[in-house]
């Protein structure tokens, strides 16, 4: 018993190790029957065939086809949400997502060329004649992109991931989905918001009613949401400014625990120049001056809930209070800020 147990926990591992072999022998049809094993030996894997699992599938996708790779890229994505080293994996991935890019580029340039039209649809079964129109390589990368954006997600829910990936390569990447975002109307906004996550990010947070002002440190915050949520948290649940503070589920959903929680919005959040930051965006949005990101938060100028959590549910966020402003400092940088009628 004990010895078929231990044998049966090896099968999504065994399975890793026939789509090795048939991969670098560019056996076609040995490497689909091993995929389909491993597909259905995943959820039955152990944590020891995960962990080995991803960087092995990972350091595989530059030898996988155009087509299998974005289903092996999201088999490596979904190791390491159970374990896998995403730092081992996550080169590979983004590697696959450039090409995966550069590729539906071109796609939506040859699509525009050869009549344009409705884009065809990734989740449905492709026309024969949709290869021959654009090229089969462009036509494999619109079909398979929605796979590269989950699978690079899973790499970049994680801290190690974001704050390895130099900033010209980020800048590349999101350029590229921009690009295909903007040619195609399709809306890739998971992938999007994860390339614009800050890590170890300085902001300067003024609260306008009281004249004072907070240096804060924020990282892992997916969109605005989380951020009004843990600016109240700090602030106001920290004695600082006045107000209804988060509950400690709400903060906690907003940082590490998994769910969502009912929230009521605190404050309005406003760029120096007297612009709205809306919630529905990202820390991102918030501009730069001198070198920091700067915030003004004035009162709500109406009632505002929504439900309290994170964007990347596999993401830790966090938000800390570095240091109060002295009164002339927030003085100061509050006499810059501009003030726009409703």
């Amino acid at each position: 018993m004990i010895f078929g147990n231990k044998r049966k926990e090896q099968r999504f591992l065994d399975a890793v190790v026939a789509f090795e072999a048939a991969v670098r022998s560019q056996d076609g049809e040995r490497a689909q029957r091993a995929q389909r094993q491993l597909y259905r030996h995943f959820q039955d894997a152990a944590e020891h065939e995960l962990t080995q699992a991803g960087p092995r599938l990972a350091a595989l996708l530059p030898q996988v086809p155009p087509g299998p790779d974005g289903a092996v890229a999201v088999a490596v994505g979904a190791c390491t949400e159970r374990g896998a080293d995403p730092a081992a994996c996550a080169p590979h991935v983004l590697d696959g997502l450039a090409r995966t890019l550069a590729a539906a580029e071109r796609f939506c340039e040859r699509w525009a060329a050869t009549g344009g039209g409705e884009f065809p649809d990734p989740e449905q079964q492709p026309d024969a004649a949709l290869f021959d129109r654009v090229g089969r390589e462009t036509a494999v990368a619109w079909l398979t992109l929605h796979q590269w954006e989950m699978a690079s997600v899973a790499m970049l829910n994680h801290a190690a991931v974001r704050t390895s990936l130099d900033a010209g390569t980020r800048t590349a990447l999101f350029q590229a989905l921009r690009s295909v975002e903007e040619a195609s109307g399709h809306d890739f906004k998971c992938l999007a918001y994860a390339l614009l996550v800050l890590d170890d990010e300085p902001l300067v947070v003024l609260h306008r009613p009281t004249g004072t002002g907070y240096a804060l440190r924020m990282s892992g915050v997916g969109d605005t949401f989380q951020l009004h949520t843990l600016l109240a948290d700090v602030l106001i649940g920290g004695g600082h400014v006045p107000g209804r503070a988060p509950s400690a589920e709400e903060a906690a959903v907003c940082r590490d625990q998994p769910g969502q929680v009912h929230t009521t919005g605190a404050f309005n959040l406003v760029t120096p120049a007297g612009d709205w930051v809306w919630n529905e965006g990202t820390p991102s949005d918030i501009p730069v001056v001198d070198g920091v990101r700067l915030l003004v938060l004035d009162p709500p100028p109406y009632e505002r809930s929504w439900p309290a959590g994170r964007f990347f549910p596999h993401m830790t966020g966090d938000l800390v209070l570095e240091r109060v402003l002295a009164p002339e400092e927030a003085r100061r940088l509050l006499a810059g800020c501009v003030i726009k009628d409703a």
